[in-house]
């Protein structure tokens, strides 16, 4: 079989491939062009990476391979694989447990494996969890924003791993907001959470096989002894034929959601343009109807207001639209759906500052003046940035958004050149 090694791409990247701790799995050198997952690839290697091991599996349900089929029955019907355990991240393996309630550890009825979960007792896998395997895999469809838990998820699992000598082998998905989409502030490192593990933008560009490697690679990312991080064992196993500039169309996958308020890739786009817009004050983006992170509504203004306002904004790369949806209980009401109508021009999150400042506007007292202190706390690791908070509660109705993503812009741009030596495609 020939392989190609990706790190031999890069120039500046050569250095990486002289560190044995280090295996990365690469593509074929193929005339084909079809887009394959991880996953994918992983089987058509037989799973040789995987041989005579105990593997636990870390996975949701839009852990499937190209064909629909779930990873977790993949490796169950492989003689190569002796799948062991099975370890679930929030809204548990199957994606039916409620955001930010605890999952409990249990059997699971399909396969009678014993599931571990990560989002309750435990967010870190414990000594006793990975006593009973020797690699865990991790095949987790991520959206491209930080305080989206599962990269969290990862970044607790590779540190246990590491401290206890366990292989971890990541099985690389798309970036659903794709490899150029950079945006939004970076991550104070005094703010870093379960919603937000990582020093990188609210929008990061990366895959989770690139964030898995970056962390692995530079010092500090992961909260573990530099000997363990440096011989902490990391496996990504690539996609074949994805490109940072494809859309998820592109690559012939459906989708499937990642959470109960991720049904679509319309929420995908929503959720970095709404979901910090609407954490505080008297909007709400579309939570129970059809369309999550993209309907918007604001209480004591009519839809026509809303979106002469909204339009007023200018911008880019969105329009608006008025529409009427119900919600879960089948009640109806007016709103504004966000069109995203130029994908290029479009800057993902600065739609939900201008929200804040709409707000601010409207309300009387300023939301963000009258805040708990446990909401500012939440509010800030969420957002990333205390500057921005400060701001905004000094100001109220005349803060401004766009100095601070003007100083975003310059910042996200640095880190794309900083991770550059960690893209793998």
């Amino acid at each position: 079989m020939m392989i190609r090694n990706f790190l031999n791409l890069r120039p500046q990247c050569k250095f990486l491939s002289r560190i044995c701790s280090y295996l990365l799995i690469t593509c074929c050198l193929e005339l084909d062009a079809k887009f394959s997952l991880g996953i994918d690839y992983l089987e058509e290697t037989n799973f040789k990476i995987l041989k005579d091991k105990k593997v636990g599996l870390l996975t949701h349900p839009a852990g499937l391979n190209s064909k629909g089929e779930s990873t977790v029955n993949v490796l169950l019907r492989s003689s190569s694989v002796n799948l062991v355990a099975l370890f679930g991240p929030e809204h548990g393996i199957y994606g039916d447990e409620k955001a930010s309630v605890p999952v409990e550890d249990k059997i699971d009825q399909n396969t009678g494996l014993p599931v571990y979960s990560l989002y309750g007792k435990f967010r870190k896998p414990t000594k006793n969890m990975l006593s009973k395997i020797d690699v865990l895999v991790i095949d987790l469809q991520d959206v491209g924003v930080r305080c989206y838990t599962y990269i969290s998820c990862m970044r607790y699992a590779m540190e246990a791993c590491f401290e206890e000598g366990v292989q971890v082998v990541v099985l690389d998905r798309p970036n659903p907001l794709g490899g150029n989409k950079v945006a939004g502030p970076m991550m104070d490192e005094e703010l870093m959470s379960y919603v937000g593990a990582f020093p990188m933008p609210f929008v990061h560009g990366l895959t989770i096989g690139e964030i898995a490697l970056w962390s692995k690679k530079e010092s500090g990312i992961l909260k573990v002894s530099e000997s363990a991080r440096k011989s902490g064992q990391l496996a990504i196993v690539p996609m074949k034929n994805w490109k940072r500039g494809m859309t998820w169309p592109q690559t012939g996958l459906r989708w499937i959601p990642t959470s109960p308020n991720i049904p679509s890739l319309d929420a995908v786009a929503g959720y970095p343009m709404t979901g910090l817009g609407a954490q505080m004050g008297k909007f709400k983006h579309g939570i129970g109807t059809p369309q999550p992170f993209r309907f918007l509504t604001f209480e004591g203004k009519s839809s026509q207001e809303l979106k002469s306002v909204l339009d007023s904004l200018n911008l880019a790369g969105l329009s608006f639209q008025i529409k009427s949806l119900k919600d879960g209980s089948g009640k109806e009401s007016d709103g504004v759906y966000i069109v995203l109508s130029d994908w290029n021009k479009w800057r993902p999150t600065e739609l939900a500052f201008y929200m804040m400042k709409l707000s601010a506007i409207w309300e009387t007292p300023s939301p963000f003046s009258i805040a708990k202190e446990s909401e500012v706390t939440l509010f800030n690791k969420h957002v990333g940035s205390t500057a921005w908070w400060e701001h905004l509660f000094e100001k109220g109705s005349n803060c401004d958004p766009n100095k601070f993503l003007m100083k975003w812009d310059l910042e996200t741009k640095k880190f794309t050149e900083e991770v550059k030596k960690y893209y793998l495609y």
